[in-house]
């Protein structure tokens, strides 16, 4: 019998803003479930993520075209154009929170390292950091971190979290060469199952279609994460009183 129950959500393609907006809404519904969630997304354009520290001056020429917008967890930049995205919100009462970011961060990524290897791909743990200069102007996928999984043309995974009170919210990406010519759904599945592998867990759905989640997440995402203030600035918008 599983040790556990994770909450699964396998979700839609959807704006930059609104993936931020749910994003941190999950932390809250993961504090409220009690139990870890999983939301597998897409992104409905072309779009670039930076870390919470960053500026958009940061971001490179390649960029030009591209939506952007400031994530809630830190980490470096990502393009969103021919990835898989997913993200893990974890109460803080669970055994991941005890962990330090690192030891948190490595045991995550064998999970996705594992699927990735099933799916036909020679991977790795990056066994060494970045010195700190070179951390403002991150981009993920050409600059490795301890940790990340790397394949034999470079970086394939990297993810960027959040701790605090109300637990961890990491927010993980994967290149599509890791998915080693399958299609996106048994990507998809592959890292489910190397979840439940890792962690002995069973998924429950995310109950989120018949509550006010994606409209509370909708007010956030106009607010906050499609503002100038929150993307140039880090400054969050107050909501409205009315």
């Amino acid at each position: 019998m599983p040790k556990e129950t994770w909450l699964l959500w396998n979700d839609i393609s959807r704006s930059p803003y609104m993936n931020m907006a749910v994003d941190e809404l999950l932390q809250k519904e993961a504090m409220a479930h009690g139990k870890v969630i999983l939301r597998f997304y897409g992104w409905d354009r072309d779009s670039v993520s930076f870390g919470y520290a960053q500026a958009p001056s940061a971001l490179p020429e390649r960029a030009n075209g591209f939506v952007y917008v400031r994530r809630p967890t830190g980490g470096g930049i990502v393009f969103h154009d021919d990835d898989l995205t997913y993200t893990l919100a974890v109460p803080p009462e669970h055994p991941i929170c005890r962990l330090d970011r690192m030891e948190s961060y490595r045991v995550i990524h064998e999970a996705v390292m594992d699927a990735v290897r099933d799916l036909g791909t020679a991977a790795s743990l990056a066994e060494a950091d970045m010195g700190d200069h070179t951390k403002a102007t991150l981009q993920c996928f050409v600059s490795p971190t301890l940790h990340d999984i790397l394949g034999e043309s470079g970086k394939l995974a990297g993810a960027a979290q959040r701790r605090g009170h109300s637990g961890i919210l990491h927010q993980g990406s994967i290149s599509n060469e890791a998915a080693h010519g399958h299609t996106r759904q048994e990507f998809i599945q592959a890292v489910a199952d190397a979840f439940v592998a890792r962690f002995d867990l069973a998924y429950e759905p995310l109950p989120v279609e018949n509550s006010d989640f994606l409209a509370r997440a909708e007010e956030l995402a106009n607010r906050k994460y499609a503002s100038d203030d929150w993307n140039n600035d880090r400054i969050v918008p107050e909501a409205s009183r009315s």
